[in-house]
């Protein structure tokens, strides 16, 4: 992969342009694809295009409710800069597939698989991905640009070394999570807030935080940027905060937080903690500190909030040496199981030294 490309910020998507839902029942697919038109139709998708989204998301829900456990899906709009994508993702906590590239091939279709529909689905898209351990669970998204071939667009796959989801706690609408990333001068910055609480009052604090950061000059420090978030946060209920500054040419990360979201570097076999000093951005704060990482060849940058539990394996984790999505949703799936909102961020390096 050639050197970093810099691309507008991208940031979570608000409430109205992300769908969450469980897919246990056939019905369910017809839902999740009036989400889809509805979505796509926002971003000005053509009738074919619309057509061919429809069918890509009635495959994957109807797969979900046919041999998923626990199977849920997300439909939503993601933007960096001035461009924008539609994503489709899938979820499930069983019973995984044994033959990911055999599942691929038409007219393969085996109890516990996806089976023909991952074809259909790897053909309509723009860009792809699937992750599954037998047992274990499958994660599975799809990412649609608005014309076909964009490959000069700031969505397309080469171009997204990060990525990003969040997913409000069940009841709630909004999500007191949020997360911004851009590629600047080939450093990668990625923030992530977890506003105290739930709701639209909690959602406030993180869209306050996202702010203070994109309007902040580049390049900048980790802890400058903590400092401009802490400050922003003040008339708000406060958070949880991390930043962290990715330099694959150099081989460092620059990590500072505040609060309990958690930062990790993760490698082939084993992973590394972020030190965050503790405290409430916008409330509480010792002397912000920045701290310094070598950075492994290879390796990848998390930052996730409390709404995932810090108890899960390196082993078997995809996405290092491909879409940092997959990283982003095999991590949702496995460790957000916490009754709370949920927030994860991946930067993957993979070939960028």
């Amino acid at each position: 992969m050639g050197p970093l490309t810099p691309t507008g910020w991208l940031g979570s998507p608000p409430a109205g342009d992300a769908v969450w839902a469980r897919v246990e029942e056939p019905s369910s697919a017809a839902g999740m694809r009036r989400h889809a038109a509805r979505l796509a139709g926002r971003l000005g998708f053509g009738a074919d295009r619309l057509g061919q989204i429809q069918i890509a998301v009635t495959e994957a829900a109807t797969n979900l409710a046919k041999h998923a456990v626990r199977g849920e899906m997300l439909v939503q709009v993601v933007r960096a800069g001035d461009d924008a994508a539609l994503e489709i993702l899938c979820l499930d906590r069983g019973p995984g597939m044994r033959d990911v590239p055999g599942s691929r091939l038409d007219g393969y279709s085996t109890a516990g698989t996806l089976g023909i529909g991952l074809g259909a689905i790897e053909r309509l898209a723009d860009h792809s991905g699937v992750h599954s351990l037998p047992r274990s669970g499958t994660v599975l998204f799809a990412r649609f640009l608005r014309a076909r071939g964009e490959e000069g667009a700031a969505m397309a796959p080469s171009r997204l070394p990060f990525a990003g989801l969040t997913r409000p706690i069940e009841g709630e609408e909004e999500c007191g999570d949020a997360y911004v990333a851009r590629v600047d001068g080939g450093t990668i910055y990625a923030m992530l807030c977890d506003g105290l609480g739930h709701g639209p009052m909690a959602a406030r604090v993180a869209w306050e935080a996202v702010a203070a950061v994109r309007e902040a000059a580049l390049p900048a420090g980790p802890a400058d940027l903590l400092e401009r978030v802490h400050r922003r946060l003040a008339a708000t209920r406060g958070g949880a905060v991390a930043v962290a500054a990715v330099d694959p040419g150099r081989g460092v990360v620059r990590f500072a937080g505040l609060g309990n979201v958690a930062g990790w570097i993760i490698g082939p076999d084993r992973r590394q903690g972020l030190v965050s000093v503790p405290g409430i951005a916008g409330a509480q704060a010792r002397r912000l500190r920045e701290q310094v990482y070598e950075l492994p060849p290879g390796a990848a940058v998390v930052l996730h909030s409390d709404g995932l539990t810090g108890r899960w394996d390196v082993a078997g984790r995809p996405g290092l040496d491909r879409d940092p999505l997959l990283l982003a949703a095999d991590l949702l799936r496995e460790a957000g199981v916490r009754h709370d909102d949920r927030g994860v961020l991946a930067v993957t390096t993979a070939g960028w030294r």
